[in-house]
């Protein structure tokens, strides 16, 4: 995970530099006295702030350049280690894999003096309070809880915002610009990251639950933090049933509710095979396509630092796309459910009202919503929506 190491190397002290890093960054001479006087403690011009800031975000420039300036204006102090509690978010713990592989590079930055801590959780919730008690530097939660935090970057998660793969990746490269990047620190907290998790499907128990009037009166497992969800699944007839993301898999594998929203991934990991024998299935429409977001606290990671490590978030996206392929790859092509095109347009006008709804009562963000349906214009112009928007 090059996302982690790169963080770790962000936190490095300007110790580190060597001596004729300040030539490098191509400051004046008097900026470069200004600099040899700098200590912790002592506020750099606003007119030399400001340019080492904008250096920190030239993408022309390179890395070396950049992180040496985020150093400068981030005010590191020299051959003190940089101590950073990274909250990780794995259902299955410490033995995860998401776990595993940010411990495994917390080992390789020891030799860079940088302490990191990776601490384990199986309840999103519980992370969650803990990032905003302070316990967590940072978090890795899904995009729906990342909504708590930045109401922009948690309505990439929107239903039905983003069709396909295709549009969410031309969205994120638009989010790991530096032109975003005032967007992405909001009450206190920071973006570090976001990666995409894959699609989103309708698991059910009945392979006659492919339409929406089907739907009616079958029970539907919620997120219970989220009272959006029970009212949208209230609105087509239908009962929901509270859970939260550890028990609404077991409910479903249980026949405790007819349908589930998941992740296709969780398909294997969850055992959601199981919930839908003999005779149920998953309909062939994606429902959203969904995030993981790493949330900083704001006072420990600089936008400086967090600009850098968002721009490798995105290099890897093809890197994760392969992996989550590889899981949609084990459903066994039986589970599918098609559905006719005409109910695809339905479900299609369903999800933009609900969109609209969400945005009327604040609960999504009218910019982003605006940004998705500009990215979704782009792969297709010849949507309806391009020639009259209503996002």
């Amino acid at each position: 995970m090059r996302i982690l190491r790169l963080l770790c190397f962000s936190l490095v002290l300007s110790v580190s530099l060597p001596a004729s890093a300040d030539k490098a960054l191509d400051l004046t001479p008097a900026q470069r006295a200004e600099l040899k006087r700098f200590a912790p403690g002592v506020t750099l011009t606003p007119e030399l702030a400001d340019k080492l800031r904008a250096i920190a975000f030239d993408q022309n420039r390179s890395l070396d350049e950049r992180i040496q300036a985020m150093q400068k204006v981030a005010g590191y102090t020299p051959g003190e280690p940089v101590k950073r509690r990274i909250c990780i978010w794995d259902i299955a713990g410490r033995a995860g894999p998401i776990f595993k592989a940010a411990e495994d590079q917390r080992i390789r930055v020891l030799k860079y003096g940088v302490d990191l801590e990776m601490v384990p959780y199986t309840s999103e919730s519980v992370v969650v309070e803990d990032l905003k008690a302070g316990i967590c530097d940072a978090a890795l939660i899904s995009g729906l809880r990342a909504r708590l935090f930045n109401q922009y970057t948690g309505t990439i998660d929107a239903i039905g915002a983003l069709p396909s793969d295709d549009h969410m990746k031309l969205l994120l490269r638009a989010m790991a610009s530096p032109k975003v990047a005032p967007r992405m620190v909001a009450n206190s907290y920071v973006v570090l990251g976001i990666a995409p998790a894959g699609p989103a499907y309708i698991f059910v128990n009945d392979r006659a639950i492919n339409t929406l009037a089907n739907a009616a009166g079958k029970r539907v497992a919620v997120l219970d933090y989220d009272p959006v969800q029970a009212e949208m699944v209230a609105q087509i007839g239908a009962t929901p049933v509270n859970s939260d993301i550890v028990s609404a898999p077991n409910k479903f594998n249980n026949g405790v509710v007819d349908v589930l929203a998941a992740p296709i991934v969780a398909y294997e990991v969850l055992e959601l095979y199981k919930g839908m024998r003999p005779n149920g299935g998953i309909i062939n429409y994606p429902l959203a396509q969904i995030t993981m977001q790493l949330i900083g606290r704001a006072d420990k990671f600089p936008n400086e630092v967090a600009q850098l490590v968002r721009e490798e978030f995105f290099n890897g996206y093809d890197r994760i796309m392969a992996r989550l392929a590889q899981e949609q790859a084990k459903v066994p092509d039986h589970w599918w459910i098609e559905i006719p095109d005409q109910d695809k347009r339905e479900y299609e006008m369903m999800m933009q009202d609900a969109r609209l709804t969400l945005r009327g009562k604040g609960y999504y963000s009218a910019d982003m919503l605006t940004l998705e349906r500009k990215v979704r214009c782009r792969l297709d112009p010849n949507r309806g929506e391009c020639v009259n928007p209503v996002e």
